[in-house]
Order: C-alpha cells, then sequence, then structure tokens
C-alpha cells in the first residue's frame, strides 16, 4: 500500500491496514513531512528525557508504516513515486481534487501502467459537486455536516451554543469507511482482477453517520436540537448529579427503570403512569429526571454504580483518560501497547481494538521517523 496522505483520515486508514497485515508506505516530503509531525507538544522524549520532533498527534495515526523521502516537486521524486505506484496494490491519498494529475499519479495514468490498483482518494467534499474545489478539515466539516447542531447544551442554558466532538471523529470515521472501501475493492479485484476508484468524502461520512438522528429528522420531519447529554428517543439516558460529580444511568427498556426504581429507594415510579413505557418517560422527560437527580445526588458516585451494577441496570463514571488507562477492564483488553522505537526509547501508543481469533494484530513497527526507509522501500519496491 503507497500511503500519500496527511493528517489524521487516510494516515488512520493506512495504520488500521498496516495493523491488519499490510506493507504501508508512507510518503512524505522529505524536509517537512506529514503536517502532523509539527502538531506539538507534547513530543516523545529521548531516553535523556528530552523532547524529539515525534509529535504525539502523529505517533497515534502512523504506526506498522515504513517512511520514505520524496519530493513531488522534482522530476526524479515524481518518477520514483510512479514507479512505486506500479507496483502497489493500493493507492491512498488525500490532495486536493485533479492535485495528483500534475504528477502522473492520479488514477487515470495509473491504471494505465497498473490496472490491478485501487486508489483511494479522500477529500472533504467528493470528487465533484459545486464544493469539490473546496479544502476540508474535521471542524469545518462537523459543522457543515450537521453533527455541531446536536452536540453540546440548548441554547439558553448555562454554557449552551454548538460544539464539536472532543475528537476528530469526522477524520477517524472517514479513516475506518475508507479501510472498509479498500478491502471491498480488493474483494472485487480477486474475483475480477480490476482495481477501481474509490471516491470518499469527509463531508458524506459525516451525513451518513448522523445515524438516528438524521433518520429521525427524514421520517418525522422535526429538526433535532442540542440536548446536552440527554437522548432524543430514551429516558433516563444521560448524566446525573452525584455527591462528588456525575454518573451515567442509561436505561434501555422497562425492566431495568423498574430495576432503577428499587435501587434509588423509589419503587412506586415504575408504577407511576407517566413513567410506564419509554415513551411515556420521554413525554415526562422533566419530570422524571428532577425525580431521579434529586436522589443521586445523595451518594457518591462509586457507591451508585456498585449499586447500580449489582442490580444490572446500566450505569458508569464519566472517566479522565488517566482513570480511562487505569480502568482494570482497558487494561485487561490490553488497550495500550509500547512499542520499540529507534530513538531508544518505547512508544506508548492505544491499541486496535480489532480482536482475531486466527491472524492478530501485530505491532510490527513504530511510527516511522522522517524518511527513515527510504533506501530500503525503494531497493525491496523496485528490484
Amino acid at each position: 500500500m503507497l500511503d500519500l496522505s496527511r493528517v489524521l483520515a487516510g494516515p488512520w486508514a493506512g495504520q488500521l491496514l498496516g495493523d491488519l497485515g499490510a506493507d504501508v508506505v508512507k510518503v512524505e516530503h522529505p524536509g517537512r513531512g506529514d503536517d502532523t509531525r509539527a502538531w506539538g507538544p507534547p513530543w516523545l522524549r529521548d531516553p535523556q528525557g528530552e523532547p524529539t520532533a515525534e509529535a504525539a498527534y502523529y505517533l497515534a495515526a502512523n504506526r506498522n508504516k515504513r517512511s520514505v523521502a520524496i519530493d513531488l516537486a522534482t522530476p526524479e521524486g515524481r518518477a520514483q513515486a510512479r514507479r512505486l505506484a506500479a507496483r502497489a496494490d493500493v493507492l491512498l491519498e488525500n490532495f486536493k481534487v485533479g492535485g495528483l494529475k500534475q504528477y502522473g499519479l492520479d488514477y487515470e495514468s495509473l491504471r494505465q501502467v497498473n490496472p490491478r490498483l485501487i486508489h483511494c482518494s479522500i477529500t472533504g467534499f467528493g470528487q465533484d459537486g459545486p464544493y469539490a474545489s473546496r479544502p476540508g478539515y474535521d471542524f469545518l466539516i462537523q459543522g457543515m455536516g450537521g453533527l455541531m447542531s446536536l452536540t453540546g447544551r440548548p441554547d439558553g442554558e448555562p454554557g449552551g451554543g454548538p460544539l464539536k466532538v472532543g475528537v476528530a471523529l469526522t477524520d477517524v470515521m472517514t479513516g475506518l469507511y475508507a479501510t472498509v472501501a479498500v478491502l471491498a475493492a480488493l474483494a472485487h479485484r480477486q474475483a475480477t482482477g480490476r482495481g477501481q476508484h474509490i471516491d470518499l468524502a469527509l463531508l458524506d461520512v459525516q451525513v451518513a453517520t448522523l445515524a438516528n438522528q438524521a433518520s429521525s429528522y427524514l421520517v418525522g420531519g422535526a429538526v433535532p436540537g442540542r440536548m446536552g447529554n440527554a437522548h432524543p428517543s430514551i429516558v433516563p439516558y444521560q448524566d446525573f448529579p452525584t455527591a462528588d460529580g456525575y454518573m451515567i444511568i442509561a436505561v434501555g427498556n422497562d425492566g431495568q427503570f423498574g430495576r432503577l426504581c428499587q435501587v434509588l429507594g423509589h419503587p412506586e415510579w415504575a408504577a407511576d403512569p407517566r413513567f410506564l413505557t419509554n415513551p411515556q418517560r420521554v413525554a415526562h422527560r422533566d419530570a422524571l429526571v428532577a425525580l431521579i437527580a434529586g436522589v443521586t445526588a445523595s451518594r457518591a458516585t462509586a457507591d451508585w454504580v456498585a449499586a447500580l451494577e449489582a442490580a444490572t441496570v446500566p450505569c458508569g463514571p464519566i472517566n479522565t483518560l488517566d482513570r480511562v488507562f487505569a480502568d482494570p477492564q482497558v487494561q485487561a483488553r490490553g488497550m495500550r501497547v509500547e512499542v520499540p522505537h529507534p530513538l531508544g526509547v518505547t512508544v506508548p501508543l492505544t491499541a486496535n481494538p480489532i480482536r482475531l481469533s486466527d491472524s492478530p494484530v501485530a505491532y510490527r513497527r513504530p511510527p516511522p521517523m522522517l524518511g527513515e526507509h527510504t533506501d530500503e522501500v525503494l531497493r525491496d519496491w523496485e528490484a
């Protein structure tokens, strides 16, 4: 796989395919590399504890790759890249629409020398349409694609207004869709012998992943708004105050609601005509939420979680990241891995969540240093 992408959506797909066994070659500009190499602090520290040029953001999306430094602005660099593309199974890129044509690396040019090539293009708005030439960034797409209209407290409440999600979620989801698309194209090629072009847009992905909120609008016609941490269709399904913070209660059916009422010391709520079924609870949301909050504020989060878990009521704390990685379940699932780095240290990384019984994910390579494998790859791929 030849990875010409930068920042997050493309590199995320390349990393995932690398985790699953692909030989991923990351092509970078010799002087600056991937944009995210400069997106620090924090930086990986060397054995003496001094910061290096390896940014944490870059490290998050580039393991299991080899880095090749090629300057596409030079005739030699373009020729090298075309030779690599002629040998590749997959080419992944996020150049602006038409941006690779000047280098002879666009799909129409490459398919003439490599008809089996799968060329995956990731852009903000796709290869056609009135916005095709616009640049697209995750934050922008979260706003344009509707996600920020659903995220945050309602207008008029303290802290009200639209908010982006705390990670570049549209980029990550686009990386996942790109991976699925590449695997589907590989299966098609196995059956037909033909490669193809994949046109993937951040805006398309954001709209597609509005999920139940988009369906509710399309079916019901009402434009959903921001509800904070509440759910538009399920009650109680939100955060509640405790004596030392907040906890989440996520009741998905009437049986769970009855057990919640028992633990809260108010079994009569389960028989209240206003709260008998979920549609009734949604209709009387404000009254029920106020009743529950008046009780949950009396005890600490850990006490409530223990009591509710014993009654099999879905619940949990709202963890900071230090608590996430200290959580016994997260530790048992091995969601932090340590990978040796050429600088003489180990890189702590978030693990791949896929568990395959026969072909497990392997952490073969740390995120590469800029141009670390140029000679090696040019020798291997051009031999």
